[in-house]
């Protein structure tokens, strides 16, 4: 009797190296947020008063990437890796986000008013655009209640006042301005400043003029780069479109203690659109 041999195959397997997969997906996941941040949507948080009163410190909207164009500062470090690709010029009344002129390439963000060929000026605290003064309408006064971003050292002292409450809050005269073509938006006037008289501009080609609403408290295009200002603006160097409002908080609000992120949230500013 015949013995017949059989020959047993065994497969093998490599061994998962568990650190290789680890570091591919983060670097998919660090090239998606690469992609979507530099060229969808991008977030922004507001650090300064100059947008208020409809920007308060303590805000976090989202930008647009796409509306404009885009440039080497559509890339996170504004990395040098693209041409300048501009196809759309901002519409006025637009609130954007750019890389400020003279100040190390900071992310700022103002209303634009002024568009190539535009003159501007402001007389007695009258916006005047080509020629023509910009309707600017007196509304209830803007009131804000004091918290850790916003307290009495903010406010101007001739502000201060006390709220229905009892509580201490910052009371400021506030105006509708509506510019030409329908677009409408509310700012602030603290006081007579300098500012409020200015010099003739005329927007240069591929430029914007660019303004805080908060007209005595921003440094925008009616100030030199030597006075802390951003003068004209480049197109390419505006980054976006500010769409909406996706958290807000007072300042109030500790890493240590999960329940005040909800204490601290100012919830009916969530949402709030452009």
């Amino acid at each position: 009797m015949a013995n017949a041999s059989s020959t047993e195959s065994t497969t093998e397997t490599k061994p998962k190296n568990e650190w290789l997969d680890l570091g591919s997906f983060l670097l998919k996941l660090v090239l998606i947020v690469f992609v979507i941040r530099s060229f969808i949507f991008s977030p922004f948080s507001i650090p300064s008063e100059s947008m208020m009163p409809r920007l308060l410190i303590g805000d976090y909207l989202f930008i647009t990437k796409w509306n404009y164009g885009y440039s080497r500062h559509s890339l996170p470090w504004s990395l040098p890796l693209l041409p300048n690709m501009h196809w759309s010029d901002p519409s006025r009344g637009d609130v954007v986000v750019f890389k400020a002129p003279g100040h190390g390439d900071q992310d700022w963000i103002k209303r634009v008013i002024g568009l190539p060929g535009d003159t501007i000026q402001m007389r007695g605290g009258q916006l005047i655009l080509n020629g023509q003064p910009v309707p600017k309408e007196k509304i209830a006064d803007f009131v804000l209640p004091y918290s850790p971003n916003y307290d009495a050292n903010n406010c101007p002292p001739q502000h201060e006042d006390t709220g229905a409450e009892g509580a201490p809050i910052c009371r400021i005269a506030m105006f509708r301005e509506t510019l030409p073509g329908g677009k409408s938006y509310e700012v602030l006037d603290v006081d007579t400043r300098p500012a409020d008289d200015t010099m003739l501009f005329t927007v240069p080609e591929d430029h914007v003029f660019l303004m805080g609403d908060n007209r005595d408290n921003s440094a925008d295009s009616r100030f030199s780069r030597a006075e802390g200002g951003i003068s004209f603006v480049p197109m390419e160097n505006v980054e976006g479109k500010a769409v909406f409002t996706f958290w807000s908080t007072d300042g109030g609000a500790s890493w240590l203690l999960p329940w005040t992120w909800f204490t601290a949230a100012r919830w009916d500013r969530i949402g709030e659109g452009f």
